[in-house]
């Protein structure tokens, strides 16, 4: 499925459609730019047509050296049946050659009035936002104390309750039911609503309900960064769960390694409270406090002075 079309970036940067306008709905497969300075040259070994294409000062500063056969040569090689778009910066004026060549193989011609690098910087941060690798969890997601947390489990076993409890307590949803992820860099999962659910909780026995309308706009978030993964299951009496919280057990999600922590559920355990203590905890360990590991440096001192006693 296409996520980007270049009609996207003339509307989102505000630019000025040159020519090539037949083109405008051309799909962007890639989040990476090229600055063809050496395609200028007349090396179009390992052109990189597929992507867009930024022509700045330098590039147009040296096409003005060219004789004019070299010129109609260049264009024509730059504008491919691929090329999603060529973007002029600075509010410089296109080249003649681009415009009939953009015009023949309907490549969009689009200028911008922003300097170049600044250009790039922004352009290559909106489409690796949009062309980030995305999956779908069936879960609630919920910002506890800066933490986003991903609370998971069969269906019916609290994970809206939960959530509901969690906003009562100051806390702020940000997606029930279905939490769509896009992995915006190596380690990074940043977690969004369908727009179809956004702000809603659906309570058994209760219904749909409106987050929003109901705690007011602090209570809710549009988007959140995942760092913590709360699997909530039913008390298994046979099972044995961490008592100490030493074995960091990971849940993958896309590329990226999330700790995950299983929490049981039986009546009379408030769950709510204990997420929110493990988001505490969790914020904890990644400033250096580890109660685990310090309660069992102690037990280890306590265990090495008995044995010095007893010689």
């Amino acid at each position: 499925m296409v996520k980007v079309r270049t009609k996207e970036i003339l509307e989102k940067f505000h630019l000025e459609l040159m020519s090539g306008e037949e083109g405008i709905n051309r799909p962007i497969t890639t989040s990476d730019i090229s600055r063809p300075g050496i395609e200028m040259a007349g090396y179009f070994e390992f052109y990189p047509a597929e992507r867009i294409q930024l022509l700045g000062k330098t590039e147009l500063s040296f096409f003005e050296e060219l004789t004019p056969s070299e010129r109609m040569s260049r264009m024509e090689q730059l504008c491919t049946d691929i090329t999603p778009a060529i973007i002029v910066t600075r509010g410089l004026e296109v080249p003649q050659e681009l415009f009939e060549a953009s015009e023949r193989e309907s490549v969009p011609v689009l200028r911008s009035g922003m300097k170049t690098t600044r250009f790039s910087s922004r352009l290559t941060n909106f489409l690796e936002s949009k062309l980030a690798p995305t999956t779908a969890v069936h879960g609630v997601l919920v910002d506890i104390y800066g933490v986003g947390v991903l609370i998971t489990g069969k269906s019916g076993v609290g994970k809206s309750e939960t959530a509901l409890e969690l906003v009562k307590r100051g806390h702020r949803l940000v997606a029930d039911d279905c939490v769509e992820i896009r992995q915006e860099d190596q380690d990074t999962l940043v977690g969004t609503s369908p727009e179809l659910i956004e702000h809603l909780l659906e309570i058994r026995g209760l219904g749909i309900i409106n987050v929003m309308t109901l705690f007011g706009a602090g209570a809710v978030r549009s988007n959140k960064k995942i760092s913590l993964v709360i699997s909530l299951e039913n008390w298994d009496s046979q099972k044995q769960y961490d008592r100490l919280g030493l074995d960091e057990e990971k849940m993958k999600i896309i590329d990226t390694d999330v700790t995950k922590l299983t929490i049981p559920v039986r009546p009379g355990r408030n769950i709510a409270v204990i997420i929110e203590v493990a988001a505490m905890n969790f914020r904890l360990k990644r400033m250096g406090v580890n109660a685990a590991q310090q309660f069992t440096e102690r037990l280890s001192e306590v265990i090495e002075e008995g044995e010095h006693e007893d010689i």
